[in-house]
């Protein structure tokens, strides 16, 4: 080739192939061994870095090599991983390095392509690693030849002049043409409303809102499948039966890994809603549904319930061989739910009853990320007075002052001791739709807490409301309760606290969790594939982030937040969940979901010039810990982009970053497109910011509200999601009832047991990590980068993460730091980063953050 010597490049492919991934597609081995022997097998052609060929017959692809020994080689040590030769015939002076590669395969099955290194014979750089972590399917099913580039990194303008078209190609390719229904091998990223979370066709009562698109009801946008509308409603998109829930489409590659446990959990929250869930409404309508004591709810973690026998159930757990899911429903013939005892109650049965933990949930608990300080007295309602009753709470002076140690509310406040954790505005619209629902009967409550001395807080007054009712000939209603241990009073006050509680887990459930972390994250992931290369450093640097969430989100709208989910079923607000959340949305700000922007704005902490943030509560363990991670994750991303940009001209100037952050603001949260605080993107300084928040919300937000709940809502009078009773009036009936056994009224007003133990399976799922889950610091494969300098700068935050790791160990170890335990003796790990001890665990290790919102 123009006198050049042919060099010969050899390379190591490693795949897995779909029989070993698929547990039940064993025959796909066979067939496509047949491919091989017939001789349609697997071709690789190189592209090469080279100045792009002018003169006629010159050019920078190889001739197509194949996979070498398919049917000889066996399996590797990784699970299902398999290593094949391939050698390539290549011109190094006139193609240059290899940058890209062609891949078809001509076999019948798809298989996952993890990587392709290639050995340069006398090249200063020597070898050449293709990062490809990609299902290719049979050649067939694309319009275009599948490409995969080395893993260098550049920026849009930077592009080797041989790479600028195929760039472009896979980025139009990713983008697909906003038509059709998507097909499981479809790579396509597209937009859509969340119109498919209810079913008009099986019945009107599953009849939802669609959310987004519209001023009363914004919302993110989810990812696009395409499927028909329903028969009854255009507006709505039609649903996967039940049956192949777990084949919801989202682009290939973003479906869970076979042979992991996040695959297993898929099965088993379709096992909760196609199986036990059934099997559940089955048992308690039969049986009696409600808990008689205490005692009768700590049956469910020493003795179990024996559930009838269906050949359904035991298909289900064939299908989940996971020790979690064997404790759950055991195999020994007994039909038996048994759960694991939750952290809450470990130590100390009743330590959740005490003011203390109560107030101290609020800092270190599932939800500390709601609490506020509380600024002016009394506390003040932005909602309209004519429908919700006066904006200013019934909580008077009297009410709280006995309990402020000495003081008085004006120096309380001007000392900073006083806080609230206010779920009035959320709920009042919405509370008497709820309350005329079957089995609902709640609050919306304000609670207020005071700061002592020694760092803890305790609650001082708790506030329900009710609006104005015409139905019910009822103006509005406000009761405010105090601190009580003994008697009436003291049975009242932990039913206020329960209802403060019930508010708080549906809080957390839609808004802190679902929507904070999991919905907001999905429109970022979808224009990171659709407007940045995989070889632009951002994409790089967020693609761990995003690991499995469109996947957890699809399943989630086909199982647990659609009508009739298992959300609906569990939590008070029942059918309108999600409506609630997408009014909720209105108000959210992406420059605010920061750690420190949100601390700052709950005015839980204060900006000092030249120190940065001070703590108002400085044992306050999530804020004290998340500050930590969140200068971590900060140092990363500004070493990180230091590497590209080396001034805001860059920024400026990046086409493709620029049409990224453009698609998020005006399509993937195109509600808020006309918001004034989005960023601009024209600096550095602004990338940092957007990063830096991405990552957190992605990372460690996700994990301080997620992987709690199992400890401190597993048992469910800690953290109930239901309330069923009102407040009795003194002289009735049910006022009775609570003065003779206050402990059985208040098990009465909370789920019961079907709800319970639903929720409990639910929570148990996803309170759990998967056996290979990458945390924070870590990367699935050392070359993801060619970079040395970015792989240096990665180790730092990965140390510095480990240094994290120490200090909370040595804070939990602090006698005096009275809210990293509390009564109940949990000690505050969920914003441990598990960079060394845990990798590899998995399951209810209550510590952790994981790269992404996997589950």
């Amino acid at each position: 080739m123009n006198g050049h010597a042919m060099e010969s490049v050899k390379g190591v492919v490693v795949l897995q192939k779909k029989n070993v991934l698929d547990l039940n597609d064993f025959h796909a081995g066979i067939v496509d061994n047949l491919s091989e022997l017939l001789g349609s097998g697997v071709s690789l052609t190189l592209v090469g870095l080279g100045t792009p060929p002018t003169k006629s017959g010159a050019k920078l692809q190889s001739e197509p090599a194949y996979l070498k020994k398919w049917i000889t080689t066996r399996d590797g040590v990784v699970t299902g991983q398999t290593t094949y030769p391939v050698e390539f015939k290549w011109d190094s002076i006139q193609m240059g390095t290899p940058g890209a590669f062609f891949i078809k395969n001509f076999h019948k099955h798809e298989f996952f392509l993890n990587s392709l290194t290639l050995h340069l014979p006398g090249a200063a750089q020597d070898t050449v690693h293709f990062v490809c972590d990609s299902w290719v399917y049979p050649a067939s099913r694309y319009n275009t030849d599948r490409i995969f580039f080395s893993n260098r990194n550049y920026l849009p303008h930077e592009t080797p002049p041989a790479l600028v078209k195929l760039r472009n190609e896979e980025l139009v390719n990713l983008r697909g043409d906003g038509s059709g229904k998507r097909e499981e091998w479809d790579r396509v990223y597209d937009y859509d409303l969340y119109n498919d979370l209810g079913n008009p066709d099986k019945d009107e009562e599953y009849s939802r809102q669609v959310l987004g698109g519209s001023k009363d009801f914004p919302y993110p946008r989810r990812g696009r499948t395409g499927r028909k509308p329903t028969k009854t409603d255009a507006a709505s998109e039609s649903r996967v039966p039940i049956q192949s829930s777990l084949d919801i489409f989202v682009p290939r590659d973003e479906r869970f890994g076979h042979l992991k446990l996040s695959d297993f959990l898929a099965y088993a929250l379709k096992s909760v809603g196609q199986v036990l869930l059934p099997e559940l409404k089955s048992l308690f309508d039969s049986t009696p549904n409600e808990f008689d004591s205490f005692e009768d709810l700590m049956k469910l973690y020493s003795d179990g319930i024996k559930l009838p026998s269906n050949p359904l159930l035991d298909a289900a757990r064939s299908l989940i061989p996971l020790e979690f899911i064997k404790q759950l429903v055991r195999s020994d013939g007994e039909k038996l739910l048994k759960f694991p005892i939750p952290k809450v109650i470990a130590s100390d049965e009743f330590a959740w009853r005490k003011d203390e933990e109560f107030a101290r949930e609020m800092l270190s608990g599932v939800n500390p990320v709601i609490i506020q300080r509380l600024e002016s007295f009394p506390p003040r309602s932005e909602l309209d007075p004519e429908k919700y009753g006066p904006q200013m709470s019934s909580i008077t002076v009297s009410h709280i002052e006995k309990s402020l140690d000495g003081l008085t509310v004006e120096q309380a406040l001007g000392e900073k001791k006083l806080f609230i954790v206010d779920h009035h505005d959320a709920f009042m619209p919405y509370l008497n739709r709820i309350n005329a629902l079957d089995s609902t009967k709640t609050y919306a409550t304000r609670t207020i807490l005071f700061l002592r001395e020694d760092g803890t807080l305790k609650p001082v007054a708790i506030e329900l409301s009710l609006p104005v009712s015409k139905e019910l000939g009822r103006p509005y209603y406000r009761n405010v309760l105090t601190p009580a241990e003994k008697g009436v009073e003291g049975a009242l006050w932990q039913l206020a606290k329960a209802y403060v509680a019930v508010n708080d887990s549906g809080y957390h459930q839609l808004i802190s969790h679902w929507l904070r972390t999991h919905a907001v994250t999905e429109p970022f992931i979808i224009a990171t594939n659709r407007q940045l290369s995989v070889m632009h450093p951002v994409h790089k640097l967020l693609s761990p982030h995003f690991r499995d969430t469109m996947n957890i989100n699809a399943l989630s709208r086909q199982i647990l937040i659609n009508a009739g989910g298992i959300l609906e079923g569990t939590v008070f607000t029942g059918k309108y969940a999600m409506e609630m959340s997408a009014v909720v949305y209105k108000g959210w700000r992406f420059d605010e979901q920061g750690l420190p922007a949100d601390l700052v704005k709950r005015g839980m902490a204060e900006e000092v010039e030249g120190t940065g943030l001070r703590l108002v509560v400085e044992d306050y363990p999530y804020a004290v810990d998340g500050l930590e991670i969140w200068s971590a994750i900060q140092s990363w991303v500004v070493d990180y982009l230091s590497f590209y940009y080396q001034n805001d001209d860059g920024v400026k100037g990046d086409t493709e970053l620029q049409a990224w952050w453009y698609e998020i603001v005006n399509v993937g949260h195109g509600d808020h497109k006309d918001a004034t605080w989005w960023y601009q993107m024209q600096s550095v300084k602004e990338l940092e910011k957007a990063l830096t928040t991405i990552i957190w919300v992605a990372s460690a937000l996700h994990a301080a509200v997620n992987f709690g709940q199992y400890a401190y809502a597993g048992y469910m009078p800690n953290r109930p999601t239901m309330s069923r009773k009102w407040i009795p009036e003194e002289g009735s009936k049910e006022f009775a009832q609570l003065v003779e056994k206050p402990d059985l009224f208040l098990l009465n007003t909370l789920s019961n047991q079907f709800q319970t133990t639903l929720g409990i399976a639910l929570i148990e799922i996803l309170s759990t990590h998967s056996s290979d889950e990458l945390y924070l610091g870590q990367r699935a494969s050392s070359h993801w980068t060619h970079d040395d300098s970015v792989l240096e700068a990665f180790e730092r935050f990965a140390s510095s993460l480990k240094e994290s790791e120490k200090k909370i160990n040595e804070r939990n170890k602090d006698q005096r730091l009275k809210n990293r335990s509390g009564p109940v003796q949990i000690p505050y790990t969920l914003l441990y980063p598990s960079t060394s001890d845990v990798s590899g665990v998995g399951g209810l290790t209550g510590k952790g953050i994981p790269n992404s919102v996997s589950i």
